[in-house]
């Protein structure tokens, strides 16, 4: 099974190669978590003998996104041999991820597990929340993703092949800044809807941004936010609007959504 999370496209592009190259099911954590129905409810599943176990999610802020981190709280993964099964994490970043992974790998010692590979790849930036950030020119975004295709393509044959002890990470360079300091900031103040709004006269009232949003936390045309701390700021809405009439603070930047 390959569990991934993707709000620009980024991830899902890399889960979707993870899953035509090594014929593991593909499987959105958001559809997972809206299975229970309640908070509470708990997310079981059984592997099959020798099935693999994948995570991909993009790094937020250098953090594994909110709704990942809830996803494994609440899943339990039962497998019918011993030892673990191969279990592997992917994240995608813009530059690089900082410890992102050392969060998420604590999020599976929880449970018991932990990653046998881990990796990371840069893709094209897509996150227009802090002023000193800036989305790609598309001769960037172009030789990001042609890059990108080399990676993955290295990293469907180290899965495919199940080795273990891998870790081809992007930490940056002061990696315990990006993720627990800049990152601690903005994890905190950032990851809300408070900051969303809408050029009116833009909108087309197409109602994408209310059926793409991961966890339903947009209602109405032209779209209001629930204010009920759901969102997980993956800026689906923003990104993948045809008008770009959503936008986000007072900073008017461009939009990105992965394309081969």
């Amino acid at each position: 099974m390959i569990f991934y999370f993707s709000g620009t496209g980024n991830t899902k592009w890399a889960a979707e190669q993870l899953a035509l190259s090594t014929g593991d099911v593909l499987k959105y954590i958001p559809d997972e978590l809206n299975k229970t129905g309640n908070e509470g409810a708990g997310l079981v599943y059984q592997l099959q003998q020798g099935e693999r176990l994948g995570f991909c999610f993009p790094t937020h802020g250098w953090q594994p996104p909110r709704i990942v981190r809830e996803f494994i709280r609440r899943a339990t993964f039962l497998s019918p041999s011993s030892p673990l099964p191969y279990i592997y994490a992917l994240t995608t970043c813009g530059d690089n991820m900082g410890h992102a992974m050392r969060i998420f790998n604590k999020e599976l010692g929880k449970k018991g597990l932990h990653t046998d590979a881990a990796f990371a790849i840069v893709m094209p930036e897509s996150n227009v929340c802090f002023s000193f950030l800036h989305l790609d020119t598309p001769e960037r975004v172009h030789q990001k993703i042609e890059s990108a295709k080399g990676r993955l393509r290295h990293i469907c044959e180290v899965v495919g092949n199940r080795q273990c002890g891998v870790e081809e990470l992007v930490k940056g360079a002061i990696p315990y800044t990006y993720t627990y300091v800049i990152g601690g900031y903005y994890n905190k103040h950032l990851i809300t809807d408070q900051h969303f709004w809408v050029d009116e006269e833009a909108c087309i009232k197409c109602g994408l941004c209310a059926k793409l949003c991961p966890v339903d936390d947009i209602e109405g045309t032209p779209p209001q936010w629930k204010h009920d701390g759901s969102c997980t700021n993956c800026l689906a809405c923003y990104h993948h609007c045809p008008r770009h009439a959503i936008h986000w603070g007072k900073m008017k930047r461009g939009q990105y959504v992965f394309s081969e």
